[in-house]
């Protein structure tokens, strides 16, 4: 009897399950699709791993723990009859892929890679129809970062380690980033309050009240710098007196439409509007991009690739919101945009991030998707759509209100077109109309309100502001930013109050052995014209080897005085003013990544701790006996309670102003 001997399969090889089990649905039963769990081959651990004296050959081993998995695909391979590597569409997939082809054995001008920017059928099928041979330059350009990155690491951290203390770290971005936070934190030390006034009042012109605030006398725009000068203003009006509209005036306004989102205003918004930090942003949207089972349609990926630097869009994804924001919204909404031009840092090879298929709208899918994927793929989809919709139109008003040459100006906002602002709530202005006026006619002042203020120092970065930095300055792509926050947060160079970065001491004191041994290092722009230099070795304007060569050469001139000159820093724990309740020890300040406390000196004989009590100066408003005293909820959110609770369960969410003795104007 001759059994019928069984077809081979044609192999496919991505780096995810989940990205694994989506095309192996899409291509059928001709088809096996196996997943690489992302690298197979690496840097060691355990060692440089670069030969500096040869070229800077890397020497790359297998992972640790993947021995199982290789083997698992070479016999796959073995026995398929053709092998596509199928890793994301950038410089770390196209680097995976050429990995792959080693380990395989696979011919090295063959036609084995298949890319693809969004994982739907029909992305997929068309991919699988133009095979291409490993994009060299592609590859060389990560080699060039991992290289780049491995030689500044494992030459300034065992220099921390010797010198400071160890499990500490250095690196490119992560140093520039660091600096950054560090030089925002002196210029808040550096920062003196000026004292100024605002003098605000409310008007009623018939029953419509309106507010306005001062703006000059005698013609003249003015500054309130003091008490002083607030009271020889109100001198000069009578309250019970008619103040007349001596001005007033009305301009159309548009606001345009934003672009779909990059990989570092992805991380922007979801940080400042979601608060979610820059790898949750990240992890998140892979899952997305990856896909998730549908009813009736199966496994889909929803977004495109998360990674790209790029706001364009495809024409299919333009016919695809026009399409959309004609039947759902009107032609009235709709309008066609030009594609921004390109910085010759953008790397241009993918589209913005947009939902694969705009009618899978968030309510859609809200009972399939997690909260927190519901919530980033609503800011993606609407983002896509706002950015082919057409301006929202406004008419901005302005009134100048005067009696005895004492001017004040109220300002207002009609919308007149929604426009983009109908799919971008998030965004939307709201009407702010003022009365119908005009100039002669009169109103009458129904209350003024003085109020002391003072300059306020710069603000702390968030995660979002700071990506927002270092992408204007160059330093940094889209893949580093998650992992830079996530390095700094986990090394203790930084912390956070609330979603402001807060520099710890020991980042501090990092920073400052690097920035004394190692300049280029953390210079800003020196950092920057790097990252340039890489980003032509992408696209074969720059051997990567050239580029390392020119980089390593003072930099290792560098590392060698350092470790000769650079004295042991001593790092000691700050003495508490409280000793331990537990076993009556010293207590001293640490920190933690939710801020700073109170630990037992005989740790880990002692486990004792106890939280800081910050008092702002005042008693409690309720009780009157006990002080007010800044607390944390277990999320990190500060707000302000009594020190007796829970015998006085005052609580505030803002910071309770003492009573102040002001000066009684009479202003008529």
């Amino acid at each position: 009897m001759v059994t019928k001997k069984t077809k081979a399969k044609k192999l496919v090889i991505v780096e995810s399950p989940a990205k694994a089990r989506t095309i192996e649905n899409y291509l059928g039963k001709d088809y096996q699709v196996l997943a690489s769990m992302g690298h197979i081959r690496d840097l060691p651990k355990s060692q440089l791993g670069v030969d500096t004296e040869h070229n800077y050959e890397p020497k790359y081993i297998n992972i640790r723990g993947k021995a199982p998995l290789i083997n698992s695909l070479k016999k796959a391979a073995k026995a398929a009859s053709a092998v596509y590597v199928a890793s994301d569409p950038d410089r770390e997939g196209e680097a995976i892929a050429w990995h792959l082809e080693h380990i395989l054995g696979l011919p090295e001008n063959g036609k084995n890679r298949v890319t693809f920017n969004e994982i739907t059928k029909p992305a997929v099928k068309e991919a699988f129809k133009h095979p291409r041979g490993i994009e060299q330059d592609l590859v060389d350009a990560q080699q060039a970062r991992r290289v780049l990155d491995r030689l500044v690491g494992y030459s300034i951290s065992p220099i921390l380690w010797k010198k400071v203390k160890r499990g500490l770290s250095a690196g490119r971005v992560q140093s520039v980033a660091l600096g950054l936070i560090l030089d925002k934190e002196k210029e808040i030390s550096a920062f003196i309050p000026q004292e100024y006034w605002r003098l605000d009042a409310d008007f009623k012109a018939g029953k419509h009240e309106f507010s306005a605030e001062f703006y000059g006398t005698d013609g003249k725009k003015i500054k309130l710098e003091n008490q002083k000068i607030v009271s020889a203003i109100l001198k000069r009006i009578n309250s019970d007196e008619d103040f007349q509209i001596t001005d007033l005036s009305t301009k159309e306004s548009k606001r345009n439409a934003p672009n779909p989102f990059t990989t570092s205003t992805l991380q922007q918004t979801a940080n400042s509007q979601l608060n979610y930090h820059a790898r949750k942003t990240m992890q998140i949207a892979q899952g997305l991009y990856e896909g998730l089972s549908l009813p009736k349609v199966g496994h889909v990926g929803l977004i495109t690739y998360m990674r790209t630097d790029s706001t364009r869009l495809s024409e299919t994804a333009q016919t695809m919101a026009k399409e959309f924001i004609l039947k759902e919204y009107g032609e009235e909404y709709y309008h066609r945009h030009n594609v921004v031009k390109k910085s010759d840092t953008v790397q241009d090879a993918h589209e913005a991030v947009r939902p694969t298929d705009v009618k899978r709208t968030p309510e859609s899918l809200k009972t399939i998707l997690t909260h927190d994927q519901y919530r980033l793929y609503n800011l993606i989809w609407s983002r896509f759509v706002a950015s082919q919709m057409s301006e929202q139109k406004l008419e901005n008003q302005a009134l100048m209100i005067e009696q005895n040459k004492v001017t004040w100006r109220s300002t207002g906002i009609k919308v007149l077109f929604e426009g983009w602002t109908k799919a971008l709530k998030t965004s939307s202005t709201k009407n702010n109309i003022l009365p119908a006026l005009k100039i002669g006619d009169h109103v009458q002042m129904v209350n003024n309100f003085p109020e002391q203020h003072y300059t306020l120092p710069p603000a702390r970065y968030t995660e979002a502001s700071l990506i927002k930095a270092l992408e204007e300055i160059g330093v940094g792509r889209p893949s580093t930013y998650a992992p830079t926050m996530d390095t700094l947060q986990r090394r203790g160079y930084i912390g956070f109050d609330q979603k402001k970065i807060v520099p710890t001491d020991l980042g501090d004191i990092v920073q400052d052995v690097v920035v004394k041994s190692f300049p280029e290092v953390t210079d800003k722009s020196f950092t920057s014209k790097i990252e340039s230099e890489l980003d032509k070795v992408e696209v074969g304007d720059s051997k990567w080897q050239t580029v390392i060569d020119e980089f390593y050469k003072p930099f290792s001139q560098e590392v060698d005085a350092a470790l000769e000159n650079i004295e042991k820093v001593p790092i000691y724990d700050r003495i508490a003013p409280e000793l331990c309740d537990t076993c009556g020890g010293l207590m001293v300040i640490r920190r933690s990544r939710r801020g700073e406390f109170y630990a037992c000196s005989r740790f880990p004989d002692c486990h004792g701790t106890k939280s800081i009590v910050e008092q702002i100066g005042m008693k409690c408003p309720k009780c009157g006996i006990g002080e007010v005293v800044v607390k944390r909820t277990k999320r990190g959110r500060v707000f302000y309670g009594c020190s007796r609770y829970p015998d006085c369960d005052f609580a505030s969410w803002t910071k309770p102003k003492k009573p102040e003795v002001k000066e009684t104007v009479n202003a008529k």
